[in-house]
């Protein structure tokens, strides 16, 4: 009897700890927030303001306040064109492995006077990587200013339709909905919004983001 006890108080610790195992398993890390990317020019950049009056700093405030669990990572740089974009893309897309990209280009090729054409297919192919990487994209829309021509000012909208329709893609038609033709909500330089119209962005952008996010 006495030889009994030992081997059945071992046997009890085995399954204690067993049950224990089952019911906890091992330590392990949380589960890495889903990353929403931006990729953009000095309008997403946020030229000329502080680093948290951007209106990709806001839409990082909003996500956490609102329960969303979203990191963003902020990829923009001022001067960049769609063929820069289209670029840097796959770079981005293996090292942050995004779950929503915000694709905010154009801007520039039309300021520059760029060949539409070509714009128009650095933009489709930068949305059907994105697609390709089971991420999911939301184009930005912009305008160029009337001293364009309006041949061309028509065209470099339609880009933007165009691509959004080819590729089946979320599209906000133009980003400065609402203030675009109001210089005080712009910088002296009369392209950059200044910090107070930074919230009309967001909210320009919001309601076509929001149906792609998950809350925690």
């Amino acid at each position: 009897m006495s030889s009994r006890i030992p081997r059945f108080l071992r046997w009890l610790a085995l399954a204690a700890f067993a049950l224990a195992s089952v019911a906890y398993g091992p330590a392990s890390a949380a589960p890495a927030a889903p990353t929403l990317l931006v990729l953009g020019d000095s309008i997403s950049a946020g030229l000329g303001l502080a680093s948290n009056e951007g209106w990709v700093a806001l839409l990082a405030t909003k996500l956490a306040q609102d329960g969303y669990p979203q990191r963003v990572i902020n990829a923009s740089i001022s001067g960049d064109t769609t063929a820069g974009g289209r670029a840097r893309l796959p770079a981005l897309l293996r090292e942050h492995h995004p779950a929503v990209v915000i694709i905010e280009l154009g801007g520039n090729d039309a300021l520059r006077g760029g060949d539409l054409r070509a714009a128009r297919a650095n933009l489709e192919a930068i949305v059907a990587a994105v697609q390709a990487a089971h991420a999911k994209p939301l184009l930005l829309g912009m305008r160029v200013p009337p001293n364009y021509g309006p041949a061309y000012a028509s065209e470099f909208e339609q880009v933007f339709a165009d691509v959004a329709k080819a590729r089946k893609a979320p599209l906000v038609p133009w980003l400065f909905k609402g203030f675009g033709e109001d210089l005080a909500q712009f910088q002296p330089d009369r392209i950059h919004p200044v910090a107070a119209a930074q919230p009309r962005i967001l909210d320009n952008v919001w309601p076509a983001l929001r149906p792609l996010l998950r809350r925690r």
